[in-house]
């Protein structure tokens, strides 16, 4: 949601995601920075976004409006500041030093990995912080920076985004897959979005509220899912219940490892439900 607008700061209150960005950098047009700021910031003073995570999305630290988007938001009440472009350890680092030093010492940092640099250097960005809690891929910037042409199969991303997914389960944090610019192929977003699920995203990042309802769908456990994950537990209670290590579901070998996954599988459909209660409360 951009800083600078509005209708869109409140529009974020009615809207069924888990969670709102609200950006300061890319989408404020320089002129509009300060204002986006004190914008946000009273945005945020005034709340009302629960059951969604709120995070804000500050501007580089090398740029002139960066520190002063951490000193503003320092004090305030949210669920995490993302930081764009991050390329190094030292850059989150640094950042928790500013916010710490403004009272900002419990703020989550989420970070953008969308430059070459980044992807390379993931796993000690990934380890700069106890307090880093996501990472985000950039991929518009990520596939400019490496050249690629456009297309909907993303293939010549899949190595990247694929290993920032196994940095970010080496050290236990979450991670959303980028942002799909086109507003009008509802085919290639749903497409993209199975992909993101398939290399074991958490979720995806969306620039339009058109785009919510396919994306939680998509990356909701679907009806056979759960079904499947209920009877790899009822059968693995009776597997243990008469002695035995392992046991058969659908003809497949099941051991602990999928019984932690179905365990996993029932918890999200929970998290999902207690949400939708939620939202449906906040808005009647």
């Amino acid at each position: 949601m951009p800083g600078s607008n509005e209708r869109a700061l409140e529009k974020a209150r009615t809207l069924p995601a888990d969670g709102v960005v609200f950006d300061l950098e890319d989408a404020v047009s320089p002129e509009a920075k300060v204002n986006a700021r004190l914008q946000v910031a009273e945005t945020l003073k005034r709340g009302g976004y629960a059951p969604r995570e709120v995070v804000v999305r500050v501007n580089d630290r090398n740029t002139s409006w960066g520190d002063d988007d951490l000193v503003a938001l320092a004090p305030l009440e949210f669920d995490g500041v993302l930081l764009p472009k991050v390329d190094s350890a030292e850059q989150v680092r640094a950042a928790i030093e500013v916010l710490d030093a403004n009272g900002g010492n419990r703020h989550p940092l989420w970070v953008m990995i969308e430059t070459p640099a980044g992807v390379l250097r993931a796993s000690e960005i990934a380890g700069a912080s106890k307090r880093l809690a996501c990472m985000v891929m950039g991929t518009s910037d990520l596939s400019k920076d490496m050249r690629l042409p456009a297309e909907d199969e993303r293939l010549g991303l899949i190595t990247p985004l694929s290993w920032c997914v196994t940095v970010a389960r080496a050290f236990g944090i979450d991670i959303l897959d980028g942002v799909q610019l086109d507003l009008e192929d509802d085919s290639a977003f749903r497409q993209v979005c199975a992909q993101g699920r398939t290399l074991g995203f958490d979720g995806k990042t969306l620039i339009h509220p058109k785009q919510i309802a396919a994306a939680n769908e998509i990356f909701a456990p679907a009806a056979d899912e759960v079904e499947k994950a209920r009877e790899i537990i009822d059968a693995w209670e009776r597997a243990r219940s008469e002695g035995r290590g392992i046991t058969l579901v659908r003809g497949r070998l099941v051991e602990t490892l999928h019984v932690e996954e179905a365990k996993r599988t029932l918890a999200l459909v929970e998290a999902i439900r207690v949400l939708e209660n939620a939202g449906q409360t906040l808005l009647k």
